[in-house]
């Protein structure tokens, strides 16, 4: 009988540091799957965009609203690059904006996707007389004399239609450029069919500041845990949220370029370009 219960004790022991083994095992498959799964790709190409400050939805003040021709004139004059936002709408246009909606920018109401740039361009931005400029006008304006960091805003299932038009825009541009987007759908849409474009994951924690989307998704964004499949150039992760592993993994064990937003007062500015983030600024010259 004795033998019997060694023996059952000496199983029980072996199923035990089985499913422990097991369990190691299968910690240590998803942590090399999450050190890799955040992994982009290092594009030279970066070099020169690097060296340069980035003034946000231009250099825009109370005259000046954000995003309008005034703010990047201003940003141009001043010897900045610029950050700014695209749009799709209706009649198939692109135009630069940062709200799918009217009602916080401009003095009318309204979603920007279903309405024409005719209709658009009777806007008026910020309390002025200025109104929604396309993003062609904004294409002439820097005409190649300082680079732009431009963001894709999707909505819905229109990313690969807004990736291609601004594409599209871009073809006979010779100015510096790299393009940026929450969405993955663009990355993946650029990924595939300009795969030399210099293309941007942009981030936020979702943990926090809590957005319209299930916990595993909200987890995965935060994390930027789809790098591995859509291979973006940089990241740009708000500055307040930056310290976690996948931007320590990002930054320092794969060499990915990245930038911080958005930069609001001196302090924080230095912070992020002596971390070695690329600046994007608001609200006061660097």
């Amino acid at each position: 009988m004795q033998n019997w219960i060694i023996i059952i004790c000496i199983i029980l022991a072996a199923l035990l540091l089985l499913a422990v083994a097991c369990i190691i095992a299968l910690f240590l498959l998803l942590a090399i799957f999450y050190v890799f799964a955040v992994k982009g790709r290092r594009n030279k190409s970066m070099e020169h965009l690097k060296t340069w400050k980035y003034a946000h939805r231009g250099l825009h003040d109370a005259e000046k609203p954000e995003n309008s021709m005034s703010a990047f004139e201003a940003a141009l004059k001043k010897g900045y690059g610029i950050e700014l936002d695209i749009h799709l709408t209706q009649d198939n246009e692109l135009v630069v904006i940062h709200d799918h909606t009217l009602d916080r920018c401009t003095d009318s109401t309204g979603t920007v996707e279903e309405m024409t740039v005719a209709q658009l361009q009777q806007c008026h931005l910020g309390g002025t007389q200025e109104v929604i400029p396309t993003f062609r006008q904004v294409l002439e304006l820097f005409d190649g004399k300082a680079p732009m960091i431009i963001e894709l805003k999707s909505t819905g299932k229109n990313y690969a239609e807004l990736t291609d038009r601004v594409m599209e825009e871009l073809k006979d541009y010779n100015g510096d450029y790299c393009l940026e987007s929450f969405d993955p759908n663009c990355l993946k849409h650029l990924k595939k069919n300009y795969p030399d474009v210099i293309r941007g994951q942009l981030s936020d924690n979702y943990l926090k500041n809590k957005v319209d989307h299930p916990l595993h998704l909200r987890f995965a964004m935060t994390y930027m845990l789809a790098n591995f499949m859509f291979q973006p150039d940089f990241i740009a992760y708000r500055f307040e949220h930056r310290k976690n592993l996948s931007n320590f993994l990002i930054r320092k064990l794969w060499k990915m370029y990245s930038a911080s937003w958005t930069l609001k007062n001196q302090a924080d500015y230095d912070t992020a370009v002596s971390e070695g983030w690329i600046p994007i600024f608001e609200g006061f010259e660097p």
